[in-house]
Order: structure tokens, then sequence, then C-alpha cells
């Protein structure tokens, strides 16, 4: 069974290196069939959260906050691929995500991919989604994935390099399994299974 799976990614640095692990995760979801969109907050744009999605009159809200919302409903899954600054979240993927509310979200599994630059592999970061996600109504999937020293596992096209990269490449297809489970339940819970 096909899903619709929404990648996430919030880096708005210059250099942006996860960008190669959420460039994998689309690479790798969509080889197994999944209808797989890479949601880039950076190139979605939404401004510094003022007034969420909720706080629009229907039909009122910008054209791209509108945009995602309907794809936000619209998906099986999310994954997201969590950078750590400074032993916490990305600023642009929680401003993004603080857009919307369960109405949009709930009752849907996501997967955290964490990463950094250093050896903790984005795992503080991941710790801190956890509570965000969940308060959202979003069932967090058990198996996760991280990845230290981001430059030194994937190169510049999403390609596993190096010891890191090997290790991803193993752990990704049992992170997939998971994911996979929970997005066709709650496709199934749907009626569209």
């Amino acid at each position: 069974m096909s899903l619709s799976i929404l990648v996430f990614y919030g880096s708005y640095r210059e250099t942006r290196a996860g960008i190669r692990l959420a460039d994998y995760a689309v690479a790798q979801l969509g080889a197994r069939g999944h209808a797989v969109e890479l949601i880039d907050a950076r190139a979605v744009g939404l401004p510094m959260l003022d007034k969420r999605y909720m706080d629009y009159a229907p039909g009122e809200a910008p054209a791209n906050m509108e945009t995602l919302a309907r794809k936000l409903k619209a998906a099986d899954a999310f994954v997201f691929i969590t950078g750590e600054y400074n032993w916490g979240m990305q600023p642009g993927l929680k401003n993004l995500i603080d857009h919307f509310g369960n109405a949009e979200l709930a009752r849907r599994p996501a997967g955290i991919v964490s990463y950094s630059a250093g050896r903790m592999a984005g795992a503080r970061s991941s710790s801190a989604w956890h509570p965000t996600l969940t308060s959202l109504g979003i069932n967090i999937v058990h198996s996760t994935v991280a990845v230290g020293g981001i430059t030194a596992s994937l190169d510049e096209s999403g390609t596993p390099i190096g010891d890191g990269g090997a290790a991803l490449a193993r752990a990704f297809p049992a992170f997939m399994d998971e994911l996979e489970w929970w997005g066709r339940a709650v496709k199934a819970a749907k009626g569209e299974g």
C-alpha cells in the first residue's frame, strides 16, 4: 500500500549539510513506492509565528500556508529531519510546525531522523521534538535514526559514505518498516486502505 509521506527539513543556514539527509530519506521512501514530498521550511517561507493557520477565517490564510495545510491533512505519515542547534531544535522547523495544530497534524505517525556535525548525532534535538509532536496528536514511531558527523556520513548528493553512512544504510530500513506499519494502520482507519 502506497503512502503519502511528508519529509520536513528546517535549516535556514547558507551551507545546509542536513539537506543531504533529507534527500536521502526522500529517495529511500520513494524507492519503496510511496508518494514522498520534501517540505523545506526555508522554501515554504512562513514568517515568524504571528497568526496560526487556525487564526485565519476560511480562505483567508496566506497561499503558502493554505497549500501546506492541505498537504498536512492529506498525508498518511511524516518524517522530521531534525538538526541540533545549541542542544535544541532548529528554529526554522519549529516555526513551521507552530503555524499548525491538531486539526492538520493529529492522528498520523511520524519518524524522527536527527543529525549533527558532532558525535551526539542530534540526540538532544530528537528528545526535544518528542513532547512537541505528541502534544499535536502525532504518534512518534519507536524506531529512530541518528546521524553524527553529517558531512562525513553523506556526500553532497545524499549518498552514504564512510562508517557513518554505512550505519545509516543499515538502520534506515527498520525505521521505514516501522513508519510504514503505522502509516498503513492510519490509512486503513481512515477507510483508504
